[in-house]
């Protein structure tokens, strides 16, 4: 217990009425300002909301076999110590030679342990929501701490990362961080760090290799601009450009089972499009339009002055060239690679105009004095990601019709609840993805093999069978069925439950 100060105590030695407490609040103050604490305090935040809506839609029974179902046949196979088998994908379908991506075989141990594809769900949350930590302390040095908590926000928040973060699961979950430390790294004139953190990208996916070699080339324009030999982020960039090469003409093709990479139509627009159209193409229909736009008002249009967002040409190249038109929007989960990129020539945008005005950046004490410009592009970022968030899945953790269970999801439930675990089942993309965990199952439009599925499940109403099935052709599967003597289990509000005799 400490002493009562003396009254022969000078008055300057006493202990002033709240000295204590001012102390605790100046910690606090330290602690609070330090660029650590915002940047995890944010990535946990949203970890949290991505797996709440993405767990949320499993439950609801909006997953679908393309995708969910098919990583998590490929990684229960991993988890297994077996090659990446997809029966989703066809007979004895190697999934190494659909797209290249062994990375996601580190999934391997947690599926071992929580056998279930809500492990790949709050995986891919962890994933995306982990890009948010270095560009925000990255933010935090360039402009201070408020910069740091809007770019930390508008990142999370960003169209493309919430978009993908509740659709499924992709291999590109890996890619959203790499990317984002590889550009800050970029960014603070550190090439080592860069070039180690963009390497994994090669076990990605197999257009990434191109991204290494952007990597690769930045690295060496800045060696270049330092007066230091340029070689090592050449030599980056022909790593990357021969490992898409090598991916793309040989191992992909040795797993495929048609001898071929699948995607060449898609990027020559099915053998018919002259070169003398490519210019055409990468413009035309309007559409395209609106993700470029997009994507450099979420780099608040001054990050176009950054030579980070060259690291975004590889895969706009890939998805503006291509004939598949769902490659040309704002939906689906194509963007969220982009968006660490974008918003790392954002800060990198900043810092380069014209930053502190005398202030120290970063500082606690000092408030940081940032030109209009910079204010105008950090405004619109905000801006960006405020109009875009209620058109994305995110918002969907206070709407609490996203919380119900409607009638209809209690006899899907009861009559999945019927198939027994280990059963053969062929079925609808939505109703797949909630058997790949127990059931070897496969999608209803494929012709059966042998005696065929032991069951077969479908679900009429679900929007998704016009892809990979379309509807005509799951009515005509389910007529073929009942021609070999299946039993109807179920058929309520279109809603069909067959078992074999």
């Amino acid at each position: 217990m400490p002493l009562a100060p003396s009254p022969l105590t000078p008055p300057s030695l006493r202990p002033r009425p709240g000295a204590a407490r001012q102390r605790r609040t100046r910690r606090l103050r330290r602690a609070l300002s330090h660029p650590a604490l915002p940047a995890w305090g944010l990535a946990a935040g949203f970890a949290a909301l991505y797996a709440c809506v993405g767990v949320n839609r499993h439950r609801r029974g909006l997953t679908k076999a393309y995708d969910l179902g098919i990583f998590e046949q490929a990684i229960r196979a991993y988890a297994h110590g077996r090659a990446p088998i997809v029966p989703l994908k066809g007979p004895g379908y190697h999934l190494l030679g659909d797209h290249f991506h062994p990375l996601v075989a580190t999934l391997a141990p947690a599926y071992r342990t929580f056998p279930t594809p809500l492990t790949l769900v709050v995986a891919q949350a962890l994933l995306m929501a982990s890009a948010v930590v270095p560009l925000t302390r990255w933010a935090h040095e360039v402009a201070g701490p408020r910069v740091a908590l809007l770019v930390g926000c508008a990142t999370g928040a960003s169209w493309g990362i919430v978009r993908a973060a509740a659709d499924d699961f992709h291999e590109i979950a890996f890619a959203v961080p790499l990317l984002a430390f590889a550009a800050v790294a970029l960014g603070r004139r550190r090439p080592l760090t860069a070039a180690l953190w963009s390497l994994p990208l090669l076990l990605v996916k197999e257009d990434l290799g191109l991204t290494v070699a952007a990597v690769g080339l930045l690295i060496a324009r800045q060696a270049r601009r330092g007066r230091r030999s340029p070689l090592p982020g050449l030599a980056l960039a022909a790593v990357g450009t021969a490992a898409t090469a090598l991916t793309v003409l040989v191992v992909l093709p040795a797993f495929n089972t048609g001898g071929g990479f699948d995607y060449w139509q898609q990027l020559d627009g099915g053998g018919h499009a002259p070169l003398w159209a490519l210019p055409v193409r990468l413009a035309w229909p309007p559409l395209k339009w609106l993700l470029l736009l997009l994507l450099a008002a979420t780099a608040g249009f001054l990050g176009l002055r950054s030579p980070l967002l060259l690291l975004c040409l590889p895969t706009l190249a890939w998805r503006l060239l291509s004939a598949n038109p769902h490659y040309w929007g704002v939906s689906y989960h194509y963007s969220a690679v982009l968006m660490p990129v974008a918003l790392a020539a954002l800060v990198d945008a900043v810092r380069r105009s014209g930053t502190t005005l005398g202030a120290t950046p970063g500082s606690a004490r000092t408030p940081v004095r940032l030109p209009r410009r910079a204010r105008y592009a950090l405004a619109t970022t905000a801006l960006v990601t405020a109009v875009t968030l209620p058109l994305y899945p995110l918002h969907e953790v206070v709407m609490p019709e996203a919380w119900s269970t409607p009638p209809r999801l209690l006899a899907t439930r009861a009559a999945l609840d019927r198939i027994p675990d280990g059963a053969t089942v062929a079925a609808s993309n939505r109703l797949a993805a909630q058997l790949t965990s127990r059931t070897e199952v496969t999608l209803v439009c494929r012709a059966p093999l042998g005696r065929g599925p032991e069951w077969v499940a479908v679900d009429l109403r679900d929007p998704s069978v016009q892809s990979p099935c379309a509807l005509a052709e799951t009515v005509r599967m389910l007529a073929a069925y009942h021609e070999l003597g299946y039993r109807k289990r179920v058929d309520q509000d279109d809603l069909v439950l067959l078992e074999r005799p």
